[in-house]
Order: structure tokens, then C-alpha cells, then sequence
């Protein structure tokens, strides 16, 4: 899995840059988006940053993006819409 967290000061290029991350995969949460998993879509997605939005950014701006392996655990809690596979329920 490929996650994307952005912080984007201007609302304009961060409406812009959601709509773009949103062809490659769906929103965790206001800023966070969890991508398909593929090196193609990797190194696309780090491509556009660069040459498409990277300077358009405010010293203010960032993107990190984590590349996570099928053996990460991954716990969730709240109600937010996100999708249910690989869930894990704590009692």
C-alpha cells in the first residue's frame, strides 16, 4: 500500500493536487489518500510531484509519502469513510 499525506496552503493546488491523487486511489482522510500499490504508479504519482506541482509550493507546503509492505499492521478506530479490507477490530 502507498500512502499520501499532503499539507498544501493554497486551496486552489490542493484542490487540484486531491482530484490528481484521487485517479490513483481513494481518501483515507482530508489530507491522506491510500494509493494502488505498483512501482508504475509510484514513480508516476513522484513524477507529476516534481515536474507538476513541486514549484508551485510555499515553503509552507509538503508531501511525504510512505511506502508501506504487505507485512505492515495497520489499526484503525473512528467512524470515518475509508475501506474496510485488512480492518482490524480491537476489544
Amino acid at each position: 500500500m502507498i500512502i499520501v499525506s499532503y499539507d498544501i496552503s493554497d486551496n486552489k493546488l490542493r484542490s487540484r493536487f486531491s482530484k490528481y491523487l484521487s485517479k490513483y486511489g481513494h481518501r483515507l482522510q482530508y489530507s491522506v489518500f491510500e494509493l494502488n500499490n505498483s512501482n508504475k504508479i509510484l514513480n508516476n504519482v513522484m513524477e507529476d510531484i516534481k515536474n507538476r506541482f513541486e514549484k508551485q509550493f510555499s515553503q509552507a507546503d509538503s508531501i511525504i509519502i510512505f511506502n508501506m509492505s504487505s507485512s505492515c499492521k495497520i489499526t484503525r478506530f473512528g467512524y470515518a469513510k475509508n475501506d474496510d479490507k485488512g480492518f482490524i477490530i480491537i476489544k
